[in-house]
Formats: C-alpha cells, structure tokens, sequence
C-alpha cells in the first residue's frame, strides 16, 4: 500500500524546471550581456574586416566589377609577389630555427652561471624596442660606409688587419713625369736606371691633409756610387706658382711605405719601400732595371659588404630579426628548463654521460614542446613581418627583400590595386591558419597531461 503510494507520488510530481544559470551559477542572459561588449569589438575589428577582404578580393580595382578568380592569379604570375612569397619561405625556414636555437644556447648556459639573470634581461632588453625603432637601429648598423656603419667597421678591421689597404689610391704621374702606365693600375719609369743614378718618382692626385700620419717633408736622394738611390713624394704645394715641377720642394711630403720594385727581363730582380721622407734605395742588382710602382700601392681602400644590397638585404634583415627575438625564444625555454626534472639530468651524468650527451639526448627531448610551441609563434610572427623590412631596406634593393606584408601594403596604397592586395591578406591568412591550428592543438595536448 506504502509502496503504491509513493509510486504514484513520484507519477504525480511536477518535473524540476530547467536552469536558466551558466556554470559559474550567473544567469545565462547576464553573462550575454557582460560578453556583448567584446563581442561587438571582435566582430568590428575581426571578423568584418576578414569578411570584407575576402569580398572584396573577387573584385576589380574600382570594385564594381567582379573579377572573378583574377586577384588570386596575380599571386603566382605577378614578380614582385612572386618574389615576396619566395622570401616569406626563405623567412619561415630560418629566421624561427637561428632564433629558437640561439634561445635554447643562451637558457641552457646562463643557467649554470651567477650573473645568469642579467645576461637573459641584455638579451631579453631588445624585445623592449618597437619594430620601428629596431628598423633605424640596424638601418645605422648596415650602412656601406665603415665610419658609420658598425657592421662594416668591423668588417673593414679584420679585413685590414690581414690586408692593408693602400693610402695611396688616386695617385698617378703628373705632366712631364718619368713615369708612365705599365698596365692593371702600374707605373714603370720610361728608361732603364744604373748604379750611381738618382731617380725622382713624382706623384701627384692624393690631397695632403689625407696623407700617411708618418709621412714627413720629403727628402732629395743623394747618389751612392755602388747604389741606386731615389724618392717618390707628393709633387704638388697649395698655392699658385708656388713649387717646382719634378723637383723636391720643402713644403712636399713623401710617400711613406711605397712600395717600388726593379723589373729586368719581366722578372722582379729587388724591391725596396719607401721611408717616411719618400727616398728609397736599391742594391747593384737593380743595374739596368726599370723602376715599377705596382698596382697594389694604388688600390682603392676596402669598403667593407654591401650588406643592404640585393643579394644580401634579407639575410641581414633576418639578421636584425633574430637580434630582436631571440630573447623571447630564450625566456620561454628558460621556463621549460626551470620546470624539468632534474633528476633525469643527474641520471644521465651518473651514467657516464658527458655534458653534450646529456644535452642531446635528455635536455633537447624533454624540452621538445616547448621548442615547437616557440618555434611556431615565431613562424606565425615572421609571416606578418613588414616593418623591418620596409624601414631597412633602401629603395634600390626594397624590391629583393619584399615580404607578403610589404607587397600587400604596395599593392593596397602605392600601387593603388586593393583587389590584389586582399587577395594578399586572405592568402596571408590562410597560411597564418594551420600554423596556428597547429599551436592551438599543441597547447591543448598540454594542458591535458
């Protein structure tokens, strides 16, 4: 009797009526309402603009004509674009593996070290500069001229230290000289020379104020009998009429460290270089030789790269690149460093492991996601790459370092075609995608260990 009553009680009972709450217990048109505002944003600045790129990439420049497919083929027969893509690739291989490498160098040493910590913030302290700014930076760093450019300032050193540069490189004979051209930037003097001669080698076209610190005032040789003596110096004197021609005048410097060489039968039989004061001497050998001044006393002063040139402009744009970002790749290994299990290491070194084994074999693998979550944000980043390239690089090689985001501004506002330059951003995006589906899946396996 209990029990059929309770049955039909439970028959009877009107059903519990559904919740009208999210998770977090506040009601559902609450939370609409809070979430409306940056929903408004995202479709505002999100998903309208996508909308409208992807609309407005089938049609034709004025956009009243559908253009069909048109604007997508322009991607693959256009060369600027083409050559834009070609670089994007050459940007996507090796900007996000130097930059990711360099990181894991830089937190795998400074962890063991004392002054660790203010190394990381040095590295990390570019990542504080706008884009912008980087791109003046190096602008400076990459200029062809050593005195202001730091990058070949350095270069243009170590190259002087193994092979001096001339300081002679616009001298030349002048009128009435006894020299004359000898062929590849030579000079030979136009008779032969014999024991007891003195020979004047006069040079002019190099300013005094730009001579040899060392120079001094130049000398007049002074015959030997058994010896041939000379000088070679700069013949010329600021001032009208002032000084004689192919004469060693007192107010002439010499030109120290010339080098002269005596030639007989086309064979270099002596050579001799030049003292501070221009006079040179040569020994009884030299004895029906021509004097020769060879071309290496006039070569032109090495210059250093052209670093901003066509065929080096992405590689030093990637170059300022990794500079900016390697300190993020370093400080997010740095974390994943922090958090592995030490034990592991020790394991490995008391197994007989050396350093690099232990880094190889556990530190590398272990560290593995991490790498490729900070690899694939880079990849993503150096999709997106324009302000770098368009402040770096000059006008003459800006088209050999052109990038996807430059050519779609190009095409959008120099090039007046917003056609083609929304089918640039849609292509864009469609590459940016499975890059980031990649990093979003990753992340989610993640968080599920």
């Amino acid at each position: 009797m209990a029990a059929d009553t309770a049955a039909g009680a439970a028959k009877t009972a009107p059903a519990a009526p559904r919740s009208r709450k999210s998770v977090t217990g506040t009601r559902r048109t609450v939370a609409a309402l809070f979430l409306l505002p940056a929903l408004v944003l995202l479709g505002a600045l999100v998903v309208y603009p996508i909308g409208y790129s992807v609309i407005r990439s089938f049609y034709d420049q004025s956009g009243d004509s559908f253009a069909g497919f048109d604007n997508y083929q322009a991607l693959f027969t256009d060369d600027g674009i083409r050559t834009a893509l070609k670089n994007n690739i050459v940007w996507v291989v090796f900007a996000p593996t130097v930059a990711t490498a360099l990181g894991l160098v830089f937190a795998v040493l400074t962890e063991r070290v004392r002054w660790g910590t203010a190394f990381k913030l040095v590295v990390f302290m570019p990542m504080a500069i706008s884009m912008l700014a980087a791109g003046i930076i190096f602008r400076l760093v990459y200029d062809q001229d050593p005195d202001k450019g730091v990058a070949n300032a350095v270069w243009v050193g170590v190259h002087d230290t193994f092979a001096q540069s001339s300081a002679f490189p616009k001298a030349h004979p002048g009128r009435e000289s006894p020299l004359e051209p000898a062929g590849g930037g030579a000079f030979v003097t136009k008779g032969t020379v014999s024991a007891g001669d003195t020979v004047t080698l006069p040079l002019v076209g190099v300013a005094p104020d730009v001579m040899p610190d060392d120079a001094k005032p130049a000398a007049a040789p002074k015959p030997e009998d058994d010896r041939i003596t000379g000088s070679t110096w700069q013949d010329f004197t600021r001032g009208k009429g002032v000084g004689t021609l192919n004469q060693v005048d007192s107010s002439e410097l010499g030109y120290a460290g010339m080098r002269i060489e005596a030639v007989k039968d086309g064979e270099v039989v002596e050579t001799a270089t030049a003292a501070a004061d221009g006079t040179f001497s040569f020994s009884s050998k030299a004895d029906g030789a021509h004097l020769r001044l060879p071309a290496g006393n006039f070569t032109e002063p090495y210059n250093g790269l052209d670093w901003l040139g066509p065929s080096l402009v992405t590689p030093a744009i990637i170059g300022s690149y990794i500079w900016m970002w390697a300190g993020f790749a370093m400080v997010l290994i740095a974390a994943g460093l922090a958090g592995m299990p030490r034990e592991l290491l020790e394991a490995a070194r008391v197994d007989g492991a050396n350093e690099w084994q232990v880094f190889r074999r556990v530190t590398v693998p272990l560290l593995a996601p991490v790498l490729a979550v900070v690899t694939v944000t880079l990849m993503i980043n150096v999709l997106k790459v324009f302000d770098l390239v368009f402040i770096i690089a000059p006008g003459s090689s800006q088209d050999d370092a052109d990038v996807l985001a430059l050519e779609l501004y190009r095409k959008g506002f120099s090039e007046d075609q917003p056609g083609v330059a929304s089918a640039i951003a849609v292509f864009l995006l469609l590459l940016v995608i499975p890059v980031m589906w990649f990093n979003v899946r990753r992340l989610r396996r993640e968080v599920r260990r």
